[in-house]
């Protein structure tokens, strides 16, 4: 697995349920072993660009910091999840380049020297990247969880695509959590939604304007509103599909405490 040499690789990943892939919970195991196999197959990035489900905002917010502290962000779990560390650097700088282009294209952004990482973040990056390492800005989403606005986003960070960056987008392809906890789940329509997923995603007939115009406006979709009731953790998937280019890879279909999600890349 490969990228160009200075290019962007933009990869779309399930985060998992809070801290539960780094505390060894057998149903987060196959995502776990992807997520360390991704970190090992992609080009080694020189900062990470990380649009996580967990941080809204009524504009875009930046991590501005030059070591953000980690925001527990999750309740009921063993002490443990309260103890874990990820000191990743921010980049301030990178920080600043994410918001001009943002500004350029009409979409007002601030730096937020304060806010710390979420569970987004620091849960996929421990097993992707564990030595922390590698700089990391995080993204916000916006308040509004409109598709179309948050499509807007990435293809107002279209001009990074150069850089040699990793562009993560930390959220899910299905999460209805009442449902799955009272047992209500559809299965019928979780599947749907996520063969439709694939479809738009990866299907090399569609250009990138369908794509991206399919994903904004994603409830549309067969099975979409079950699987999302509330669109955050969908939408860092929006961010990712309008900064990229062509069709992606579905590098990731497995369970996730026995239900299926998917993860895809763009190279």
């Amino acid at each position: 697995m490969s990228s160009q040499p200075n290019g962007a690789s933009i990869l779309f990943i399930p985060h998992g349920g809070g801290p539960l892939p780094l505390l060894g919970d057998p149903g987060h195991a196959k995502l776990g072993a992807f997520l360390r196999r991704m970190g090992e197959q992609l080009p080694r990035p020189e900062a990470i660009v990380l649009i996580s489900a967990h941080w809204e905002a009524p504009q875009v917010r930046l991590t501005g910091g030059a070591h953000p502290e980690l925001i527990y962000d999750y309740q009921g779990f063993p002490e443990a999840a309260y103890q874990l560390r990820y000191p990743a650097p921010g980049q301030a700088t990178l920080a600043c380049e994410l918001q001009r282009a943002l500004s350029s294209a009409g979409i007002p952004a601030h730096l937020d020297a304060g806010r710390g990482f979420d569970h987004g973040m620091f849960v996929p990056l421990a097993l992707m990247y564990p030595d922390a390492d590698i700089p990391v800005v995080q993204v916000s989403l916006l308040s509004s969880l409109d598709g179309a606005e948050h499509v807007a986003l990435g293809r107002a960070l279209q001009a990074l695509r150069e850089r040699r960056l990793l562009v993560l987008g930390s959220g899910a392809t299905y999460h209805n959590l009442q449902a799955y906890f009272a047992g209500t789940m559809d299965r019928r329509a979780h599947a749907d939604f996520e063969q439709w997923l694939h479809q738009r995603c990866c299907d090399p007939a569609l250009s990138d304007d369908q794509r991206q115009t399919a994903l904004a406006n994603w409830q549309q979709a067969p099975g979409a509103l079950h699987c999302h009731p509330r669109a955050e953790h969908l939408l860092p998937l929006q961010v990712c599909a309008g900064m990229a280019s062509g069709p992606a890879q579905r590098v990731f279909f497995d369970d996730i405490m026995g239900e299926p999600s998917s993860a895809f890349l763009w190279q």
